[in-house]
């Protein structure tokens, strides 16, 4: 069929089509959206395959207010050169950008003077085009670029990019892996994923090094991204990070327990224990028990000695081609001591979050934690698996130091005050010390004058004071002593320098002043916007919801360490 034939028949399809669907519908043009606080990225549907026929596809953006936005368009092919049903238009409350479409000049980057724009994407009858795919971002990152950026389109050595939220997803290959680096015709933003440098709910501040090439990239698949084989390149790229990424399952005090382990027959018994969990071994892994008769999830759980940081973890199958097992999906758990099990949650939508484990008996897969956990003892708790239940494990992270700041938010109640379950609470009891007075001696106030008394009133006066003084409490109330002594002893707490900044609440009213005191005191330790985001959020969902919410948040333990 010819090229008139084919657009006879598009005309054709377009006077039979019904109205409702000639119309289109706003929303069903729309394809990949992923947007957080600060930053998103929104494509067409279908990208960057062809867009469909008569649909519409209308979104509202958003940065926070008292910020300006900055959209850059990744790539735009429209079809139709009038822009007549066929086009992409931003609207603000003061300003319209476009319509635009075909071969027309487009800009690059478009620096919005409000903080909110309504993207209109509308579709005819065509036959070919991949749509558009943009990215956002408030004022606060103009570094920003987008989902298709490639390492080879800059010359620097060194650099420093934003990515912006909801990349993972996009079309386009990466090479190479965290430790040897990235051939240089990767995506920039994918690849950071990858390596576990930004999220892709978040998005983040990316550090780049350009180094010379090397003769074959390993891939491997990590954070939901794989990374394919690549050939030899004259150039490659490194992440800058904080170097909270070496092994902790080597060191002498990590021991590794189960809840059940299985006991093969072949030939003779082969134990499948958790001492063979460990990554670095080439014997076998742990495998649990077939669990059909046992209503309890099974785990892996890993004592690290200590409270320690950490940032990811590396699992495998059996490794054995004989026994094809393996876990294809898991979720982590983490306590301290005395201290409750608590579920690793997203950040963006505050759910447990579930990791992508393995898909063959072989390959290891890579997932990281952003922000990281703050724990001693560590479980992955299978969820679904091929076969039977087999896990090998890396954890990686670092030792707490006091050049390894980290925040670390908890959450307070009145009936866990001094409860052995909570670890970590903040004293909030009055304690008496013998440098901190516990409380104000009303009768030594009081003295100078009833002797005042004395002299004005005369004897029958003093006595009298003397008798009313005797009934009533010479150091005032209860309620009044703790309170007085919570004031004097909760500075000197919070001025303390210690490896980690830990934030408890006892009244939800001091909530958001706290908060900003202490963000603001911090702000000059962290590099990177993942700490001002969490602050803001908790303080966001303080005001909306109350302390339920918040609660929510803070069972995570979060770190923010860059």
């Amino acid at each position: 069929m010819g090229p008139g034939a084919r657009r006879l028949l598009a005309v054709l399809l377009v006077v039979c089509a019904p109205a409702r669907l000639r119309a289109g519908e706003p929303g069903d043009g729309c394809g990949h959206i992923v947007t957080y606080q600060d930053s998103g990225t929104m494509t067409s549907k279908n990208y960057p395959g062809t867009y469909p026929n008569h649909t519409v596809c209308e979104k509202t953006l958003r940065v926070p207010k008292g910020k300006t936005l900055i959209l850059r368009l990744g790539d735009l092919d429209i079809e139709s050169q009038t822009c007549a049903s066929d086009y992409l238009l931003f609207t603000s409350n003061s300003d319209q950008y476009g319509p635009y479409c075909g071969s027309m000049a487009v800009p690059k980057e478009l620096l919005l003077n409000t903080n909110e724009v309504t993207v209109r994407f509308a579709s005819g009858s065509h036959i070919s085009g991949r749509g558009f795919l943009l990215t956002y971002a408030s004022s606060d990152h103009p570094d920003l670029i987008t989902c298709l950026e490639r390492a080879n389109h800059y010359l620097k050595t060194e650099y420093s990019k934003f990515c912006p939220a909801g990349c993972r997803d996009i079309a386009g290959d990466i090479s190479g892996n965290l430790v040897d680096g990235y051939r240089d015709t990767s995506l920039l933003c994918k690849a950071a994923i990858h390596a576990g440098i930004i999220a892709d709910e978040l998005g983040g501040q990316i550090s780049v090094l350009q180094r010379k090439g090397i003769s074959r990239y390993e891939g491997i698949l990590a954070n939901g991204v794989l990374s394919r084989d690549g050939s030899l390149s004259d150039k490659r790229f490194l992440f800058t990070s904080n170097g909270c990424s070496r092994s902790l399952s080597l060191e002498p005090d990590t021991q590794i327990r189960a809840s059940w382990q299985w006991v093969s027959e072949m030939g003779e018994q082969i134990h499948w224990s958790p001492d063979q969990a460990q990554l670095q071994d080439q014997d076998l892994s742990w495998a649990a028990g077939d669990g059909k008769n046992r209503k309890q999830r099974e785990w892996l759980e890993t004592d690290l000695g200590e409270k320690k940081k950490i940032t990811g973890i590396m699992t495998t199958g059996s490794t054995q081609s004989n026994f094809n097992f393996y876990v294809k999906s898991f979720v982590m758990k983490f306590k301290n001591n005395n201290s409750k099990w608590r579920s690793y949650k997203g950040i963006a939508n505050n759910k447990e979050k579930v990791f992508q484990g393995n898909s063959n008996f072989r390959d290891p897969v890579r997932n990281n934690f952003i922000p990281p956990i703050v724990a001693r003892y560590i479980r992955v708790v299978p969820q679904t698996w091929h076969q039977r239940i087999a896990l090998n494990v890396e954890l990686f992270g670092c030792q707490i130091t006091q050049g390894n700041d980290s925040l670390v938010l908890n959450k307070t109640s009145p009936n866990t005050v001094g409860s052995s379950e909570r670890e970590d609470e903040t004293i909030t009891k009055s304690i008496p010390s013998a440098e901190i007075p516990t409380g104000i001696n009303v009768t030594a106030v009081a003295l100078p004058l009833v002797l005042f008394g004395l002299l004005v009133a005369g004897m029958g006066i003093f006595a009298a004071l003397r008798k009313k003084k005797k009934k009533g409490n010479p150091y005032g109330s209860a309620k009044a002593q703790k309170t007085d002594c919570w004031k004097q002893i909760k500075y000197p707490f919070a001025r303390h320098q210690s490896a980690e900044f830990t934030i408890s609440y006892d009244h939800e009213k001091e909530m958001t002043q706290k908060l900003d005191l202490i963000t603001s005191d911090m702000a000059g330790h962290y590099k990177g916007n993942y700490c001002q985001e969490l602050t803001d959020k908790y303080t966001a969902s303080r005001n909306k919801s109350g302390a339920e919410t918040v609660d929510d948040h803070e069972d995570l333990y979060i770190s923010c360490v860059f």
